[in-house]
């Protein structure tokens, strides 16, 4: 990682990617980890595991000088995030700002990088790499990702869960994330996503 990441508290969010609105966020207290163990996390996934040149952080809380992270009490108006390395002379981006607060949308980010790493990893042909979704895109290309958190994370599911599960699952977790029931549409599209996903799968 650099030194010392200095956006002065400006996030560098990609331009492909749309802002979530402020009161379109999600808040979540799944994530059992604090923000320095979810920066950890991505480091190791990231230089251990994938190799890769140089990574760094990017949110709009101040970071540290000595190591270029956020406090770990950072709790910035805008909670989002951007992790971006390069790895074999390719540049990747990955950001999210679905949740309300900033440690939230570090670990979404950090188990999309340890997903797509599994995944790599599985003897399967998929026809790309699987960090070419996370390739910054040239020119006026907007193509790009916006991290989720796992499907099965979503619904609180064994990613090996049945489909009787995943159903069960999404049906109790759709009475809170719809509008309906005092959700957003943005937390019932996360959740029908998710059961797709798993079904899909």
């Amino acid at each position: 990682m650099s030194s010392a990441d200095r956006t002065a508290g400006e996030i560098d969010w990609p331009t492909w990617a749309d802002r979530t609105e402020s009161t379109d966020r999600t808040r979540t207290s799944k994530f059992q980890v604090t923000l320095a163990q979810a920066i950890n996390r991505i480091e190791t996934a990231l230089e251990d595991r994938l190799g890769v040149d140089d990574w760094r952080l990017s949110t709009a809380a101040p970071h540290r000088k000595n190591d270029g992270r956020p406090y770990a009490d950072a709790n910035p108006d805008d909670p989002g995030a951007v992790v971006r390395w390069t790895k074999d002379g390719e540049q990747y981006a990955v950001a999210c700002d679905e949740y309300t607060d900033l440690r939230s949308n570090v670990r979404a980010i950090g188990l999309y990088i340890e997903e797509k790493r599994k995944m790599s990893n599985r003897p399967v042909i998929t026809g790309q790499d699987e960090f070419a979704t996370a390739r910054l895109p040239s020119g006026d290309d907007e193509s790009g990702i916006v991290a989720r958190p796992p499907p099965h994370e979503v619904l609180e599911v064994s990613p090996d869960a049945s489909e009787a599960v995943i159903r069960a699952a999404y049906r109790e977790k759709i009475k809170d994330a719809h509008p309906d029931g005092g959700g957003t549409s943005d937390e019932a599209e996360l959740v029908n996503w998710a059961k797709e996903e798993l079904l899909d799968g």
